[in-house]
């Protein structure tokens, strides 16, 4: 940023090297490549994002289902649960064995996670279940995929902006390492007594 702002005042300057300048021209592309391209990528890698996770959102929609179980008995914790006494967030749900019948109408039995605190014979809960009854996740709801996909344009368009700053960089370390070449190019010509004049005469 330094050697943009500086870039006018150098236009006159005679103490102004061409390399000076070059690196403030290279600082001033990469930054309007940054401020062009960074807001591009992020639209479109998040619009792409966006289009894809919309049609998972009514895929999942169209494939799972909201079905009633009813508890048929309470079953012990298992022995891999968390110690009852570090309950967190997900240990209020019970494990209890259930009754549920699938959209495709056959009837299912087995153990599910009830979010009920004290479940009892004939209590109901809802579950999602697949068109034949297997048990699958809660399915992706469309504002999260869209928060999803505004993190994912928003992550591409940081990495265009750190991608492009990483090249001036490079393209900067390059420039100075053959400024300092040149440099000792010149101290070689000016020889080992330089400054010395009439030295050995």
């Amino acid at each position: 940023m330094r050697a943009i702002s500086g870039l006018w005042r150098w236009r006159r300057n005679p103490l102004c090297r061409a390399t000076d300048l070059a690196e403030a021209w290279v600082a001033l592309a990469a930054l309007m490549l940054i401020l062009l391209a960074a807001p591009v990528a992020g639209s479109l890698v998040g619009g792409t994002a966006e289009d894809a996770l919309q049609r998972s959102v009514r895929t999942q929609h169209e494939a799972r289902h909201l079905v009633t179980a009813t508890v048929v008995r309470k079953l012990d914790r298992s022995p891999l649960d968390a110690d009852p006494e570090t309950s967190s967030g997900r240990d209020l749900r019970t494990r209890v064995l259930a009754d549920w019948t699938a959209p495709d109408g056959t009837p299912h039995q087995g153990p599910v996670l009830a979010s009920l605190k004290n479940p009892q014979q004939g209590d109901e809960f809802r579950i999602w279940t697949d068109r034949h009854g297997r048990m699958v996740g809660r399915p992706l709801d469309s504002a999260t995929a869209s928060t999803h996909a505004v993190l994912a344009g928003f992550g591409a368009a940081l990495a265009t902006g750190g991608l492009i700053e990483a090249g001036r960089r490079l393209i900067v370390w390059r420039m100075v390492r053959r400024r300092y070449a040149r440099w000792d190019q010149a101290w070689d010509k000016a020889g080992p007594d330089w400054g010395r004049t009439g030295t050995g005469s």
